[in-house]
């Protein structure tokens, strides 16, 4: 049995148990919406690259890319000394569902896993004259999976710069306190207070030009681009324009508060090609986010976009009332590798 068919028959079996678990709690909660994802449709194979070798890129791309080590020939001592050649390329490493609705799963079928008790409630609510509040806001939670695709398919056998894990669900806000309140948040985000203010924010406008343009600015690491701010680093979106938005926003801070717990890691550069690093304070432009629920974007040059690019006009029309509210992110990474 091959490394690929155990991989895929490991998750089918782990998806056959919570669906069996999930079904009688199904009709004790709002309906949640979604599907599997489709390796071979609802993928955007295009946003592999470009792929490039040291500085140069051999196969290239109308995306925009990230800085890759300018020498084709690197070296590597884990355990061993070794000299390879410098890779570049994005990488489908993790899968994400981002909803409203506690348990609810879009990314496996639109199934919940409800617990059987009340926690994690999330809503979109509008504007309202209590506290002369004038935005929507909302509550999304997110469940995050390891999800390394190319490792899956065999694309390349026994390639050392694919992650060699199996599907898992790895994080669930809902039972995560530092997720729900704003004050606890703070426990990981101390320094969101020295951002809280108007000139900061309004540095954020660049963020949302150079991410919609090219690629985001690092610099500004409390932006989220177009999305709003990074902080606080929870589901939280004080002003919510429309879901594809905050949805964006709410995955686009999952992904930081991963990185500031040391659960997510570096992968690009010169520092990532012999192993990943401790990326405490999140690189933006490592990551491009692909829509997979409801309405998969698989094609263009914003299929796979940065975090904080625009939303308008590539995901318009793609989250809609009842059964397309619940929503599925491809998660790309992009790795810089040392290869024998």
């Amino acid at each position: 049995m091959t490394r690929g068919l155990r991989s895929l028959l490991g998750a089918l079996s782990l998806l056959v148990t919570l669906m069996l678990f999930a079904a009688p709690a199904q009709a004790a909660g709002p309906t949640c919406n979604g599907k599997f994802v489709n390796p071979i449709t609802d993928v955007c194979w295009s946003c592999l690259f470009p792929l490039s070798v040291g500085g140069l890129k051999i196969w290239p791309s109308g995306r925009p890319d990230t800085s890759n080590p300018a020498s084709p020939v690197c070296a590597c001592a884990d355990p061993l000394p070794r000299i390879g050649i410098a890779v570049g390329f994005w990488e489908p490493a993790r899968l994400a569902d981002v909803t409203m609705k506690p348990w609810c799963f879009p990314n496996l079928g639109g199934i919940r896993i409800a617990p059987g008790f009340d926690i994690g409630q999330g809503y979109l609510a509008g504007p309202s004259m209590v506290g002369g509040r004038s935005q929507s806001t909302a509550k999304w939670h997110v469940h995050w999976y390891v999800y390394p695709l190319l490792y899956w398919m065999e694309i390349l056998t026994d390639f050392v710069c694919f992650e060699q894990a199996s599907f898992d669900i790895a994080y669930m806000t809902e039972i995560d306190p530092l997720w729900q309140d704003d004050a606890l948040t703070t426990l990981i985000n101390p320094e969101a207070i020295i951002f809280a203010n108007p000139i900061a924010q309004a540095a954020c406008a660049g963020d949302c030009i150079a991410g919609t343009v090219n690629l985001p600015l690092d610099p500004l690491f409390w932006c989220a681009g177009c999305q709003g701010s990074m902080y606080p680093l929870n589901g939280n979106v004080p002003a919510s324009i429309g879901h594809v938005q905050s949805s964006r926003l709410a995955v686009s801070r999952f992904a930081y508060k991963m990185h500031r717990e040391a659960l997510a890691w570096g992968t690009m550069g010169s520092k990532g090609l012999c192993k990943k690093y401790l990326m405490p304070i999140m690189r933006k432009q490592q990551y491009r986010f692909q829509m997979v629920n409801p309405i998969p974007t698989v094609s263009g040059r914003f299929a796979c976009s940065a975090i904080g690019a625009s939303t308008m006009p590539p995901d318009a029309g793609r989250a809609y009332p009842a059964g397309g509210e619940d929503m599925g992110y491809l998660v790309w990474r992009k790795r810089n590798c040392c290869v024998l």
